[in-house]
């Protein structure tokens, strides 16, 4: 059924409008062929509402706070709180109930600012669409596209409204998000039944669709959440992978819950069998559960991801999904095109020669119509040529017949011009072999000659001698017709090879530096290009990178998926491309372990952009590069690449941070405590305590999005490693827990504390070695060699004044703390300073671990890849 908002234009009975008469739906949605006044356009955007589908998720500071007392830790707290409540504990109650508070309005503070940055970035790459407005094209955001529009589609654009057809050339439109159709449809105007189904409605097309080829104009019907698309949008939602760091905080996140169950369980009996009270072990177990696990972590995640997105923002990227930061960090593989990126991307006309290689006025002139004429897919040759100045007879001499358009299985466009003397001419261009497949004859100054085998060895040898000078060469041929007709791609035949166009795209200055530090951060570049095989050979030598090592499109399409597999690791340069086997070649990189990002901006990069690990296009990209991508770079050029990848890297590191202080600290400290209970006459924390403790120990954290990340932790991609992350727990908690047993026998058999004194000095060291090991594990070198951020640094200090301060201020009693001797404050920074030292010794030590069996990891696996064979792979 048509959407409400234009059942005002569309009655309820005739509601399929693809049935309608194209004159009698302009009637009734009040437009013309000159589409509407901006006005009306307005007052109907006022009425109807944007142009986007419902969204699903809230963003709004009331449902952020909300989502903060969804966590299960959170619930926990809640649930003790309610039984101290229960049994007359209105004090404890009240304690942990602001704690609680306390901790959410500290996660909310952070999400809702990273999710309000997010939308700001988002904004700055909306997409645009081409309509007509007071009888003129012009360009406006796809979300203020209104019913009665008039829009101009044409290859590469994505569909931004569902609508009629009310002319079309040529057009093809890829429907496989809404049918599941593989193969682009042909659409066209006419009228189709009203039970047609979503397939069949072949004068229609559909928001979210994307045009494969051909011109268009139609008349938006349906717009926002009235259109076919929106109707199934939660079937259609593309399921991204998971990224490899998603999953690692996933199995971190199970990891700290077996702990955390085990401990609870373990010290809760514990406890009953010792005869403690049974509110006590309770509120004690629950209490170790929540001083367990990073409770932060979701709200720093999104921090850091938000910091991270906003520095690569100022760099020119612009992040479309926040998980793609951290892929980006752990790239080591990227794959791209050639121009625009290796080479300047403005390419110039060098070269309109005839079938000797002599230059040609005629040649250039032809190439002038043809590309100033076609109104298809635009692109820097048709560019190039059209700002070539031309001598000799005019282009206004010339009227447009007729257009057959550009497409990636012919690659070659023709236009049809009628001359003077009333005869139609037909002009194609395109790549060379593809322009010979259509010719029949040679047109030489002496006329016509028929195109044999010599002829096409001579074409050919040319077209070998000047690809290997590094010129990209288009050929052009001709054909006369004395009568008008409707041209169609039949009638691309029996043409006459005229001449060839030389292109030279030079490459980007600075390229070989940018690719020489994208190599230092342990990245390979491999190319991916249509051109062929001399041209990318000789870009590859002026740049640096390995020429030798060259697959064809020819040769890849023979390989099967286990050689492919085989083959891409011993290849830099695939060339002679067919546009559908880049998605095969980024999927056979990625089985070999890389995280692959793909940098494309065509009609034929979605695929592989989907594929990608990283998905990465430009904000001049077509409309389907765009939305298929992850990152957005606002200029094309590698170095901004390389300035994204340090940033992504950056995040990547100061996530570890939190998890690496949890884990060392925190954990020893939960552990030390749930074996101390079990001997101790006492708790060695109340759980009020406790989550004191906890509470005050994530402050600082909240300044890690913030801390500065040494240059060594950004010269190689970093990977999630669970295995890594166990190691690193259990290494740092033993240090740990020995320095907290070291302070229990001090404060048992030196200073004889009493219970709360006790708790008191435990609550402060334990505090105090929790804010220590945050300047020691932020850094793999001695701590007192790299600066953290300020406010890292002021938060951290802040607090240790603050738990040092605790005792001796009026509330102290509301947690059972009392005074401590001057004596026993100086055993416990003595102890401290120790557990400083010894957590930087096993800092070394376990860094230095790490990389020898990382060193060793590395030369096996250049052993074992360099005993595969390179030469020759089985065939299909």
């Amino acid at each position: 059924m048509i959407g409400e908002a234009s059942q005002q234009f569309v009655s309820p009975q005739d509601g399929a409008y693809w049935s309608i008469e194209t004159n009698d739906l302009l009637l009734r949605f009040e437009t013309s062929v000159s589409g509407l006044a901006s006005s009306e356009a307005a007052s109907r955007l006022a009425k109807f509402g944007r142009n986007t589908p419902a969204s699903t998720s809230s963003t709004s500071a009331l449902a952020v706070f909300a989502r903060q007392f969804r966590s299960p830790l959170v619930l926990i707290l809640i649930f003790a709180a309610s039984v101290s409540a229960f049994v007359g504990e209105g004090q404890e109650a009240a304690i942990i109930g602001a704690i609680v508070l306390a901790s959410c309005a500290l996660s909310f503070t952070q999400e809702y600012g990273a999710s309000r940055a997010t939308e700001a970035l988002k904004q700055r790459i909306s997409r645009k669409a081409i309509v007509l407005r007071d009888g003129a094209e012009c360009s406006v955001a796809a979300e203020e596209i209104v019913p009665g529009d008039l829009i101009r589609l044409s290859a590469g654009n994505l569909i931004p409204a569902d609508g009629i057809i009310l002319d079309a050339r040529d057009f093809n439109v890829s429907e496989a998000v809404l049918t599941g159709e593989t193969f682009p449809v042909v659409k066209e105007p006419g009228r189709t039944p009203p039970e047609a189904s979503l397939a069949q409605r072949s004068n229609a097309v559909f928001t979210g669709t994307s045009v494969r080829s051909g011109t268009a104009t139609v008349l938006a019907v349906t717009t926002g959440s009235h259109t076919e698309f929106a109707a199934i949008a939660a079937a259609l939602e593309r399921k991204i992978p998971e990224t490899g760091f998603a999953r690692g905080i996933r199995l971190f996140g199970y990891l700290m819950t077996e702990i955390m169950l085990a401990i609870v369980i373990l010290v809760f009996f514990a406890n009953l069998l010792l005869h403690r009270p049974l509110i006590e072990s309770l509120l004690f177990s629950l209490a170790l559960a929540v001083g367990l696990t990073p409770e932060l972590l979701p709200a720093i995640i999104s921090v850091t991801l938000a910091r991270g997105a906003r520095a690569m923002a100022a760099n020119g990227v612009i992040v479309r999904r926040l998980d793609a930061i951290e892929n980006l960090g752990s790239m080591d593989l990227l794959c791209t095109d050639k121009t625009g990126t290796l080479t300047e991307g403005v390419i110039h006309l060098d070269g309109w020669l005839d079938v000797d290689g002599n230059p040609s006025a005629d040649i250039l002139l032809w190439a002038r119509l043809n590309a100033t004429m076609q109104t298809g897919l635009k692109n820097p040759l048709d560019e190039a040529i059209a700002c070539t100045p031309g001598e000799g007879a005019s282009l206004a001499a010339f009227t447009k017949v007729d257009e057959i358009p550009y497409d990636f299985i012919r690659k070659r466009l023709s236009v049809v011009v009628r001359t003077r003397d009333a005869e139609d001419l037909l002009i194609t261009k395109g790549a060379v072999q593809n322009v010979l497949d259509t010719c029949s004859f040679l047109r030489t100054a002496e006329g016509l000659e028929p195109l044999d085998a010599m002829h096409r060895a001579a074409i050919d040898e040319r077209f070998r001698r000047w690809s290997a000078d590094g010129y990209r060469v288009l050929g052009l041929a001709i054909r006369r017709f004395e009568s008008a007709k409707t041209f169609s791609r039949k009638d691309e035949i029996d043409l006459a090879f005229a001449g060839f166009l030389l292109f030279l795209d030079p490459p980007k200055k600075g390229v070989k530096e940018t690719l020489a530090e994208l190599a230092q951060r342990g990245i390979a570049v491999k190319v991916i290009s249509g051109d062929n095989r001399y041209v990318a050979a000789h870009l590859a030598q002026a740049i640096g990178l390995r020429a030798d090592r060259i697959m064809t499109g020819d040769e890849l399409s023979k390989l099967t998926k286990s050689a492919l597999f085989a083959g891409v690791q011993h290849t830099d340069l695939f060339v002679e491309i067919d546009p559908n086997q880049k998605e095969r070649i980024v999927q056979a990189l990625r089985s070999r372990d890389h995280v692959v990002g793909y940098l494309g901006d065509g009609i034929n990069d979605a695929p592989a952009l989907h594929e990608a690990d990283i998905g990465i296009s430009v904000d001049s990209a077509v409309d389907v590069a765009r939305e298929a991508a992850d990152i957005i770079l606002l200029k094309q050029d590698l170095g901004v690449l390389v300035r994204g990848v340090d940033d992504g890297r950056k995040t990547f590191a100061n996530t570890m941070k939190y998890i690496s202080i949890t884990t060392s600290a925190n954990f020893g400290n939960m552990i030390s405590m749930a074996i101390a209970s079990l001997f101790l006459p006492f708790l060695p924390l109340l759980a009020k305590q406790i989550l004191l403790n906890n509470f005050l120990s994530d402050v600082p954290s909240l300044a890690i999005a913030s801390d500065n990340v040494d240059p060594d932790q950004l010269r190689r991609p970093r990977h999630w490693d669970i295995r890594f992350v166990r190691r690193f727990m259990i290494s740092f908690g033993l240090v740990s827990s020995l320095f907290d047993f070291a302070t229990f026998a001090f404060l048992l058999f030196f200073a004889h504390a009493t219970e709360a004194a006790f708790q008191t000095a435990w609550f402060v060291e334990s505090l105090l070695t929790e804010l220590a090991i945050v300047l020691i594990v932020r850094t793999h070198r001695a701590f007192w060699a790299s600066r953290p951020s300020p406010l890292l640094a002021w938060l951290t200090l802040a607090v240790g004044i603050i738990a040092i301060m605790i005792p001796y201020l009026p509330f102290a009693a509301w947690f059972g703390f009392v005074p401590l001797p001057l004596p026993v404050l100086a055993g416990l920074f003595a102890i401290t300073a120790l557990y400083l030292l010894a957590s930087e010794a096993t800092k070394r030590w376990f860094f230095g671990q790490e990389n020898r069996n990382s060193h060793r990891k590395r030369a096996g696996h250049t052993i074992e890849r360099g005993a595969k064979p390179h030469a020759t792979y089985p065939r299909s």
